[in-house]
């Protein structure tokens, strides 16, 4: 049977169509199966930098590691819930957990520590009323009275000064001050879990208790079906021996 000139035309157009649409997958899909990919390997990756972290907080609070981790994140996420209720908490102290008492011995800056670890940076800008003072000073460079405008909570500073003379006037004022600040965040159980696998981690302490090595559990390479026509892969997210990472 012949085609006429139409028919080929819409025949055309429908090929051009659906190799447009071949070429958008071809294009596309591989990019967002690499983007799940780096997905599971950041948030595994972040995971066992906690776990890690977790064993060294346990470290300093006892002086060993903990082969149990969840323990120890109990051990240290109650520690941390101590200092806020008390700033005094400090020193060497005993906490139960579970019935359990342990002997720990917290340190002045862990609580500081323990957000800067485990706690997102953030920002925030606040409006800040303030008050500009100018003074009047001798200035003994130049030899002669000047004036200066300082922030009103330094002006205890500028009187001590002998070539202090006076205040010359006063300006309130309002500002805009960027602060930075840690989201507080108390490690769950889901950072002793692989993301992808839901297994634990593999976490291995030297015979003399002074090792730590936390291993990613996926030893062989993982590999789904994704779009009949792509796969899905991950291979094992790394290790973290004695602070060292081998991803860095």
């Amino acid at each position: 049977m012949n085609l006429s000139q139409q028919n080929k035309t819409d025949l055309l157009e429908i090929a051009i169509i659906l190799a447009t649409f071949f070429l958008i997958i071809v294009i596309y899909v591989p990019v967002a199966i690499w983007e799940e990919e780096a997905h599971f390997q950041k948030e595994s990756r972040y995971r066992m930098n906690n776990l890690y972290d977790i064993q060294v907080f346990y470290s300093s609070l006892t002086g060993n590691y903990n082969p149990n981790s969840l323990e120890a994140m109990a051990l240290i996420n109650a520690t941390r819930d101590s200092i806020v209720a008390d700033s005094l908490y400090i020193g060497e102290q005993e906490i139960n957990i579970g019935g359990k008492v342990f002997s720990i011995d917290i340190g002045e800056s862990f609580e500081f520590e323990f957000d800067t670890t485990f706690g997102f940076k953030s920002f925030r800008r606040d409006t800040v009323n303030d008050t500009t003072v100018q003074i009047a000073i001798f200035a003994e460079d130049l030899g002669r009275i000047d004036t200066s405008f300082i922030r009103k909570k330094d002006l205890p500073e500028y009187e001590s000064d002998e070539n202090f003379i006076e205040i010359v006037k006063e300006e309130p004022m309002k500002r805009v001050e960027a602060i930075e600040y840690y989201k507080t965040y108390l490690p769950d159980s889901s950072n002793y879990y692989c993301p992808l696998t839901n297994i634990p981690y593999l976490m291995e302490i030297g015979e003399d208790g002074a090792s730590l090595k936390v291993s990613s559990p996926i030893k062989e390479t993982i590999k789904e079906p994704r779009y009949l026509l792509f796969s899905f892969k991950a291979n094992s997210h790394g290790i973290i021996k004695d602070g060292q990472k081998s991803w860095d």
